[in-house]
């Protein structure tokens, strides 16, 4: 089972940028996308209806922001559209697929950057976010949970982290707070199970040739219960084309869907 989570910036850019072609060539059996931008009408066929693939959408009410997306090769038994949190759906967080005992999630969380307004709403979300998250664990399912989670968790996952210890993403109680989701609600890290080694990035700050630098942050993850996440084989982020400012995580399971 191939899974692959990419925050798009916007679906339709990414699409003109080569992304669907790239995601056909990979042939996953799920694919979430976070940040589409877009209404399903607003999206051209071959993206609201990619060939071979059950496609679900939960857009943000506000045009053109937010918004999560799930590709499934296999039909889902079950979809749910949001957390059942109203203010939090009205932004297109949350989209889970299940697929027999399995769940799939797209998880867009949201971003402090534009400034403590914003950096509360973050926190809100992440208050009401971890009860979900134990529900999940102890509701004898299997997930993982893709997505942009907006938040570094360990030194080597940020290039600069010395002088991003104040910068959101990177502050300490959104650190712990993820490290509570692995340590103490059992959830795995699964690129990092898999893949140790330092300057893996999943996201470039858009000027100072902070790509070409390498100088990134690794903020998109699969976050999946131990079951699963054990089934694990390999873990890429895909790197030669640019379709966002985020890069895709392609993890392989060796799981049937």
């Amino acid at each position: 089972m191939r899974i692959i989570t990419c925050n798009v910036n916007g679906l339709r850019s990414a699409h003109a940028k080569g992304f669907s072609r790239w995601l056909a060539r990979q042939k996953p059996d799920v694919a979430c996308m976070q940040e589409i931008k877009a209404r399903e009408s607003d999206l051209p066929p071959e993206v609201a209806a990619p060939r071979g693939l059950h496609a679900f959408f939960h857009p943000a009410e506000k045009k053109g922001y937010s918004g999560v997306a799930i590709y499934a090769k296999r039909e889902p038994t079950r979809v749910t559209l949001g957390l059942g949190i109203p203010d939090i759906d009205a932004q297109g967080r949350f989209l889970e697929a299940e697929f027999g005992t399995l769940s799939v999630v797209s998880l867009y969380m949201p971003s402090g950057t534009m400034g403590e307004a914003a950096q509360k709403r973050k926190y809100a979300f992440m208050d009401r976010f971890l009860p979900r998250l134990d529900a999940m664990r102890k509701c004898g399912r299997e997930f993982v949970i893709c997505g942009d989670w907006n938040i570094a968790h360990r030194e080597i996952d940020v290039k600069n982290w010395k002088s991003n210890q104040k910068t959101t993403g990177f502050l300490p109680e959104e650190r712990a707070w993820l490290t509570r989701v692995f340590e103490e609600h059992g959830f795995v890290d699964v690129f990092r199970a898999l893949d140790p080694s330092p300057d893996r990035f999943t996201w470039w700050v858009q000027w100072a040739d902070a790509r070409s630098r390498n100088i990134g942050w690794r903020i998109d993850y699969q976050v999946a219960t131990p079951a699963i996440a054990k089934s694990a084989r390999t873990a890429s982020i895909y790197t030669k084309e640019v379709f966002s400012d985020h890069a895709p995580v392609v993890i392989d399971y060796d799981y049937e869907l």
